[in-house]
């Protein structure tokens, strides 16, 4: 790869790490596309750096034409993209019988099928646009409840879980030739506007009321204080984007290590305790079944 400064796309770029990753690369003389619905809330990086650091598009992620034109404003602008921080998402809050499917899908648009575009854009990029053999850096932001799940966050886990699945999958599709990485960012809470401003409760379904899960969440959420800095996690989302051989997987946070440890252990258990009931369970006949690796 290149040893000039790297040209990052970030996507929702105006607030949350995606602001604060922009800054971050800045201050390190790398340069900037920052991508987002609302750019004017970037006006203070474009006033304050030149044209050749940074570049803000207007762009909505779940319109796939939207997402195609901000990788030819980067191309055109810049002659390449080195590292695409894939983050723009939101989340709301409320038990599952209390969200409305129309704020459900609309979540999913966003959180998965937007991120499958610049996926999509990404991967075509590194291989087409960038000089041959440089590849690229993909960043996925997903959480750690695309590992774990949550109450009254079954939406948001469940489209952070279909992209690490969709994710894990791409990967395997990749020819080693391209030289493209993707790492799947799997942060616990961090003092972000998504904690403090974006993420909104739905009315309360009134069977859930006095569920202790659903209950507590309600009532504490109001006095929770995220643990994490995030000009910190910033640091080191930009650090693992130099990683020689980066993990697929990157938990990050306490309670992100916590939750994930947690899960390995509870899996690891359940295979221990019933893998003796895949014995016998094979066709008779002896033929092989096709698997994903021999097709």
């Amino acid at each position: 790869m290149t040893s000039s400064p790297r040209v990052w796309l970030i996507t929702g770029a105006s607030s949350g790490f995606g602001r604060a990753l922009c800054d971050v690369v800045l201050k390190n003389g790398e340069i900037v596309v920052a991508i987002a619905r609302r750019t004017y809330l970037l006006d203070d990086l474009v006033n304050q750096y030149s044209a050749d650091r940074v570049l803000a598009v207007k762009t909505d992620v779940t319109q796939p034409q939207e997402v195609a034109e901000a990788f030819l404003s980067a191309k055109s602008a810049f002659g390449r993209v080195d590292v695409v921080f894939n983050n723009a998402g939101y989340a709301d809050l409320g038990e599952l019988e209390s969200v409305q499917d129309i704020d459900a899908r609309a979540l999913f648009e966003t959180n998965f099928w937007g991120a499958v575009s610049v996926t999509r854009e990404s991967i075509k990029f590194f291989r087409e646009s960038n000089p041959s053999g440089d590849g690229g850096r993909l960043l996925q932001m997903t959480s750690m409840y695309g590992i774990v799940g949550a109450n009254c966050l079954a939406f948001y886990s469940a489209s952070k879980h279909a992209l690490e699945g969709f994710t894990k999958s791409v990967v395997q599709e990749l020819d080693p030739v391209w030289n493209i990485k993707v790492t799947l960012l799997e942060p616990g809470f961090f003092q972000t506007d998504l904690i403090s401003h974006i993420m909104k409760w739905t009315s309360p379904h009134p069977a859930y009321l006095t569920s202790p899960l659903p209950s507590a969440m309600r009532e504490s959420w109001s006095s929770f204080v995220a643990p994490g800095d995030t000009t910190k996690i910033a640091d080191a989302f930009y650090r693992a984007a130099a990683i020689p051989d980066p993990p697929l997987h990157f938990p990050i946070g306490k309670d992100a290590i916590a939750n994930t440890k947690k899960m390995v252990v509870e899996l690891g258990d359940a295979v221990a305790r019933y893998e003796s009931w895949s014995d016998d369970i094979e066709v008779a006949s002896g033929r092989v079944e096709p698997t994903c690796e021999s097709v």
